[in-house]
């Protein structure tokens, strides 16, 4: 099997509830919030343990996010398929919402994308690790590639943050 987003590999990848952690300081409690590529629930569930109400939908579903969304919802928080990074970053800022996408480093890269970046803003979570995502084959794997969280009205403390993936539960975030 190809590794995915290599050599027209998979995009599936499944976040693990952990990479929600730098976020859930961000996220007010009454917010309703749509995890608009769910795939297999993970950050739908994770979100769920910190107290939120969550719609989760997918493609796979017959919920494009390109073209659908939910009457009521304050807040967008997925990861998205890389392959469409562009396409949702424009949907988000389009609708206008605060939102978090789990995005690779990359995502800097293309003109495009900047352009998007100066005119809307954008707020950045480093990790101090990549993310131990959920393959296609169901096992975790360390990632041959680092991510942070993209986003747009949180009113993160700074513009770039630099955090370390804990449990906010079990310890204070360092931000």
């Amino acid at each position: 099997m190809k590794p995915p987003l290599k050599n027209n590999g998979s995009d599936d990848f499944q976040t693990p509830k952990e990479a929600l952690f730098p976020l859930i300081p961000y996220l007010k409690k009454d917010w309703t919030i749509w995890e608009c590529a769910s795939g297999e629930n993970r950050l739908v569930n994770g979100l769920k343990e910190f107290g939120f109400n969550v719609i989760g939908t997918d493609i796979k579903q017959g919920y494009d996010f390109l073209t659908w969304q939910p009457e009521h919802y304050d807040c967008i928080i997925t990861n998205p398929p890389y392959s469409l990074k562009q396409e949702f970053l424009k949907r988000c800022y389009k609708i206008g919402k605060p939102f978090a996408l789990l995005l690779p480093l990359t995502t800097f890269e293309t003109g495009k994308r900047q352009q998007y970046f100066k005119k809307y803003g954008v707020q950045v979570i480093f990790f101090d690790k990549r993310i131990n995502f959920f393959t296609p084959s169901g096992n975790g794997s360390g990632s041959w590639f680092a991510s942070a969280w993209f986003t747009n009205n949180l009113d993160l403390k700074y513009d770039l943050n630099f955090t370390e993936l804990i449990n906010p539960k079990q310890k204070k975030l360092i931000m």
